[in-house]
């Protein structure tokens, strides 16, 4: 404490004291640490986690905070600081902000564009936008964020739901599948999220940043078992096609339809996504245990006891 502040003290009574004093070590705790950040002319934008929740006076929530700070989980939160400009935000994404801020309510590019948005991707008619000068919070999650700056008008497309918040020049609308095998075999619907423009987006990703994986194809292909690929650059083609090139292979190999990627761009895939699904139910382990490319089927040396 410096010695100004320590002879202003001596004035104060020893309750006020014991509070400064308080006050003062808690301001040094830094609640949060940022973990990731982009900044444009408009805003910065960074995904702040804190550091340590110190607890609830329920010693049953005490005991879920200690498990899930032991596996490393950590309480995220979006904040953005505007800079005289503006902020779209999902429905309900809203936490708290401060400054000189206005909450609007927009049709997200006219009319027409709100009802197929609407109809298409199944979100809300009306979007938020945020206008203004001050920092505002997003709603906290134990879930992750993935912050990606978009530098062309090309730009990507997206699994739903996974559009969270973006800066002002960002254009967010639904695009159709340009083919019908992915369509109908893709496992990702006919409408997925499309984003253009120049500016910030803030996706939510079903694993941490860590672990997606960003794949740069160069007039390549990409296959996939699955459907953890969560983005790609406008430019790549996307289709299902066989895993072999007759459909009696296809039928014998276990794999099924692939979802491929031909092109050049990027594709940006989460392989850990599925592993954490299986992991949320009994059956989902009892897969993990058995070895990989196994099919589901059991031999007698890993099947459950009847006792």
């Amino acid at each position: 404490m410096r010695a100004r502040d320590a002879k202003k003290l001596r004035f104060l009574s020893p309750v006020t004291q014991a509070l400064a004093i308080y006050k003062e070590k808690i301001m040094k705790e830094e609640a949060f640490e940022v973990i990731t950040s982009e900044e444009t002319d408009e805003a910065l934008v960074e995904v702040v986690q804190y550091s340590i929740l110190r607890g609830s006076s329920d010693t049953r929530t005490a005991e879920t905070l200690f498990f899930a700070s032991q596996a490393g989980m950590r309480l995220k939160m979006v904040r953005i600081t505007l800079k005289n400009s503006k902020i779209r935000v999902e429905p309900g994404a809203l936490y708290y902000m401060k400054g000189d801020l206005e909450m609007k309510a927009s049709t997200g590019g006219g009319i027409l564009k709100g009802l197929a948005r609407k109809v298409t991707s199944g979100e809300s008619f009306f979007v938020n936008e945020i206008h203004g000068t001050g920092v505002i919070y997003l709603e906290p999650t134990y879930g992750h964020f993935f912050l990606h700056r978009l530098n062309d008008k090309s730009g990507v497309i997206c699994d739903k739901g996974m559009f969270y918040a973006g800066t002002s020049s960002l254009d967010i609308g639904a695009t159709m599948q340009k083919n019908v095998s992915s369509g109908l075999l893709g496992g990702e619907g006919w409408w997925q999220t499309s984003i253009k423009g120049t500016g910030i987006a803030v996706l939510f990703s079903p694993v941490p940043t860590q672990e997606v994986d960003m794949i740069i194809l160069d007039n390549e292909k990409l296959s996939v078992d699955g459907n953890f690929a969560l983005m790609r650059t406008a430019g790549i083609d996307f289709r299902a096609e066989k895993s072999s090139k007759s459909w009696v292979s296809t039928a014998v190999s276990g794999e099924g339809m692939l979802q491929t990627f031909s092109g050049s761009g990027v594709v940006w895939v989460a392989p850990t996504q599925g592993v954490y699904e299986k992991m949320a139910s009994m059956e989902g382990l009892r897969e993990l245990a058995m070895p990989p490319g196994s099919m589901g089927t059991m031999t007698d040396m890993n099947k459950p006891s009847k006792k």
